[in-house]
């Protein structure tokens, strides 16, 4: 597989890896833009790594963030002293995974702009396995 050149898109593939991020910021297209480069992209190493990630960090944001943004509202709502505190502490949580996983979105779209491969913890091993 190859790290540069044109994707099947057309584009360079630093581009569109870095797209697969950015395009994320604006409802979601990014998600489209991954599964298009995974599927019509066979030998492009660079851009289907980085579609791979990219859905792969969307999944996580989505996975943590809405169940912890519903549990803590829920306890919120309770009323109760003890369960507002909860509710509060769970939403500090959230809101610090919410926080580093777009840190890690925008450091890994830095990177596939500059065209190198970099790896989230945990979630970069499973994109590497997938985009392969």
């Amino acid at each position: 597989m190859e790290n540069s050149g044109k994707s099947s898109l057309g584009l360079d593939a630093n581009v569109v890896a870095g797209l697969c991020y950015v395009a994320n910021l604006v409802c979601y297209l990014g998600i489209v833009l991954a599964i298009i480069t995974l599927v019509t992209d066979k030998v492009n190493k660079l851009a289907r790594f980085h579609a791979a990630q990219s859905l792969l960090l969307i999944a996580a944001n989505l996975i943590v963030l809405l169940p912890g943004y519903f549990i803590a509202f829920a306890l919120m709502a309770m009323n109760s002293s003890i369960t507002t505190i909860l509710g509060g502490l769970i939403m500090l949580v959230v809101a610090l995974v919410g926080l580093a996983l777009f840190v890690f979105l925008v450091i890994s779209a830095i990177k596939a702009f500059q065209g190198q491969i970099y790896k989230v913890p945990v979630v970069g091993n499973f994109a590497d396995k997938f985009s392969a």
